[in-house]
């Protein structure tokens, strides 16, 4: 008995085409929403790690967070390049270097432990609101290097790892590709025309100050940390008042969330092959995975930033009160502010009001 077989019509072949068009469509946009909740969870993972090393860390120094730079330089002088040379000349050795880790120079075969050059001095400060004379810096502090060596040690005992690199942020990884694969503590390889690619995790700047610096306006406001005794004596854990409110730890640029753009065109000379990415407080639609004191990881929106410095500002018949300070060097500026993607107004996180006894966000 013979049967007979039939070919597919065109019909039939361009539903089926449709069909296949129609998965595509709607498969597609759900891999890559998974692939990016995926690489959101990876950087909330590397915060937790990092959250539980400067538990590590503070249980080594009696609660002292992290910190660069000698607690009683101030009293050395009233500016960075005073107070470092008389720090020196009293000492008799200079203040100790910010470590990269140990490197291999290829060009020459030497083997040795690297320090940190450029930018100078500004990066021993948690932030630095007026550079060395022709050093440059500014804005610029310890609060971007969490993965020196001094801290590193906590770790992982290298500097370009993972575990300080958020996958979102493809500018710095690809800029430190290879590095990764490292045996030795540090890659000069990375140093690209003497750029290093920074951490995609920072810490709150302002928590690393005393306290009287980021004073409310009430009471009398930001202060020089160069002319206040104590400035630099990094505050213990256990004076964060709102530990769950107060951010810690978070993600540096712009990655979650991102409209298509990944550099800002605003900086004329970028980092990253002459990327500069735009910062976690540039866009309304930023959400940077963050730690927050209590130990717990989420990501905090500008908007939700913006909404709580509001709503402080409103309960207040002072202008320069709320959430951050809008009273130190830079002004309404703030953490460059002025060169966002669009009209996003906040500099928490890094400029908190009253420092570590601060608040970044409210309860909801």
């Amino acid at each position: 008995m013979s049967t007979s077989r039939h070919a597919f019509t065109i019909v039939e072949l361009l539903v089926v085409v449709a069909i296949i068009a129609l998965l595509v469509g709607i498969l597609l946009p759900a891999i890559a929403k998974a692939r990016d909740q995926t690489k959101a969870a990876v950087s909330a993972a590397n915060l937790r790690q990092l959250g539980v090393a400067h538990g590590s860390y503070a249980a080594d120094w009696q609660d002292h967070q992290f910190t660069l730079i000698d607690d009683h330089m101030g009293d050395y002088g009233n500016d960075v390049t005073q107070a470092f040379a008389s720090y020196e000349t009293r000492n008799g050795l200079r203040h100790p270097p910010i470590l990269l880790g140990w490197a291999k120079k290829f060009s020459t075969g030497q083997y040795a432990l690297w320090e940190l050059g450029s930018p100078g001095l500004s990066a021993y400060q948690p932030i630095t609101f007026v550079p060395a004379s022709g050093t440059g810096g500014e804005r610029f502090g310890s609060f971007r290097l969490p993965n020196v060596k001094q801290f590193n040690q906590y770790t992982c005992g290298r500097f370009y790892h993972p575990m300080y690199y958020a996958p979102k942020g493809v500018a710095v990884t690809e800029f430190v590709k290879g590095a990764f694969e490292s045996p030795y503590e540090y890659r000069l390889k990375e140093q690209q025309d003497e750029r290093i690619a920074w951490s995609s995790y920072c810490m709150s700047a302002a928590a690393m100050f005393s306290p009287d610096i980021f004073r409310t306006s009430r009471s009398g406001g930001w202060q020089n940390p160069w002319i206040v005794g104590g400035a630099f004596r990094t505050p213990g854990y256990g004076q964060a008042l709102y530990p769950s409110l107060k951010t810690h730890v978070l993600e540096h640029n712009w990655l979650q969330n991102p409209q298509g753009t990944t550099c800002n065109p605003s900086f004329v000379d970028g980092t990253y092959g002459g990327c500069e990415p735009f910062y976690f407080n540039h866009a309304w639609e930023s959400s940077p995975m963050t730690l927050f004191y209590d130990g717990h990881v989420e990501g905090v929106g500008v908007r939700r930033a913006m909404r709580a410095d509001g709503r402080i500002r409103a309960q207040s018949d002072d202008p320069d009160a709320g959430l951050w300070s809008r009273d130190t060097a830079w002004g309404d500026d703030g953490y460059f502010i002025s060169l966002g993607y669009d009209q996003a107004n906040t500099s928490f996180h890094v400029l908190t009001t009253d420092g570590i006894r601060g608040r970044d966000v409210l309860s909801r």
